[in-house]
């Protein structure tokens, strides 16, 4: 990270605001093409002072997502928190992939110490590691947060993304040693494990966690909006399903963890998802699926951290 520039934002950025500026360069982009792409990833890092928790917030995403109603922030909150700074990276006019339409395939967190409702924040972002993928191109978008008077990274987030059907030139395809990846490097063709727990998401499922994380991404709003977009209905954000899994784990991923994941089939509202937990002796693996289809939503584990 030596080589970014660090630029200090006067404060978190409106999810709206940038989504809105991503829709309008996606506009003039369809009106004016541009030269070849850089396949060059902005050098620069955002930075936000002075982020305090929203506590009425904090209590919704609780309540919405099954966890305790204590002082110390889920995890999954603390992405919410982040993911704007990450959101202004992706929004500009030199990032070189679309915003609008990318996919967001797979979550590596890491909870380095407990971050409590009382604390007053620093969030870093940035993006890195771009590379090509079989259907289109690759990036991380790493986040991290830690105590405004202490260098310590108490949480640190890495988000990968593709962008579909947009190959930038330049970029070496690397494949996994097989030519594929199954969600979770589960074999597809393993059976399904016993249902855990049963989840039955109602069309209202991507509205109601926008209303707790600010992401309104149309995708996740309704069906007409998302139809915008190439889905048939609108679908489930990734992190309300992968921070749900989270939230069932419980007590047992304990203080300090590693919290993978990676979505395979989005999950289309209305619908439902079949979730199994397995405690293993290096922590929890957990699996979501269709429970009609039988195809797998996401899959993950959270293991303790050493």
């Amino acid at each position: 990270m030596s080589a970014r520039r660090e630029q200090i934002l006067p404060e978190v950025p409106s999810l709206t605001s940038l989504y809105g500026q991503a829709v309008a360069r996606s506009a003039r982009l369809m009106v004016r093409r541009p030269g070849p792409i850089v396949a060059r990833l902005p050098e620069i890092a955002y930075r936000v002072d002075d982020v305090r928790v929203d506590q009425s917030q904090l209590a919704a995403y609780q309540h919405l997502l099954g966890e305790a109603g204590t002082d110390t922030l889920p995890a999954g909150y603390v992405h919410v928190l982040g993911f704007p700074v990450a959101m202004a990276v992706m929004a500009r006019e030199d990032f070189p992939l679309p915003l609008m339409g990318m996919v967001h395939v797979a979550n590596h967190v890491e909870q380095r110490h407990p971050v409590h409702a009382q604390d007053v924040l620093t969030v870093r972002a940035w993006a890195q590691n771009l590379r090509a993928h079989r259907s289109g191109t690759q990036v991380d978008l790493v986040t991290e947060v830690g105590q405004a008077d202490g260098l310590d990274v108490l949480w640190r987030g890495v988000s990968t993304y593709l962008a579909k059907g947009k190959p930038l030139k330049g970029l070496a395809l690397v494949e996994a040693a097989d030519g594929s990846r199954p969600a979770g490097g589960r074999d597809p063709e393993a059976p399904l494990p016993a249902v855990t727990a049963n989840w039955k998401l109602g069309a209202s499922t991507g509205r109601r966690y926008a209303d707790v994380s600010g992401d309104r991404n149309p995708i996740h709003l309704t069906s007409l909006s998302a139809k915008l977009f190439g889905f048939s209905k609108a679908i489930a954000h990734g992190m309300y399903t992968a921070s749900r899994a989270l939230a069932a784990v419980g007590p047992a991923r304990g203080d300090t963890f590693a919290w993978d994941v990676e979505f395979a089939k989005p999950v289309l509202l209305p619908g439902q998802v079949a979730l199994n937990l397995t405690p293993t002796e290096g922590g929890t693996d957990y699996l979501g699926w269709d429970p009609r289809s039988g195809k797998v939503h996401f899959s993950g584990s959270v293991r303790p951290l050493p």
